[in-house]
């Protein structure tokens, strides 16, 4: 698994971190996925919808795995770096 682009989500969206685009093997890539923090602590994972139904759902294994891949490529990037990773 690793991620293929990420972006850090600005200041003023609620508890949305980042937007980004996961490939989960050679064969599986996922697009537009949303990592979040809750409040009770720890993150989320979110497919984007498609005519107000949701894409894809995950379970709890498979997002605290996606969510540690995403927050270390989030800090890889330079505080500068607008790029995609």
């Amino acid at each position: 698994m690793h991620i293929l682009s990420i972006q850090p989500e600005p200041p003023g969206n609620g508890n949305v971190v980042a937007r980004f685009d996961v490939a989960l093997t050679d064969e599986l890539r996922l697009f537009g996925l949303r990592l979040t923090e809750r409040s009770a602590g720890g993150y989320a994972v979110y497919a984007p919808n498609a005519m107000g139904r949701r894409c894809a759902t995950f379970s709890p294994n498979l997002v605290e795995e996606i969510a540690r891949v995403a927050l270390a490529a989030l800090k890889e990037q330079k505080p500068h770096d607008h790029r995609s990773t």
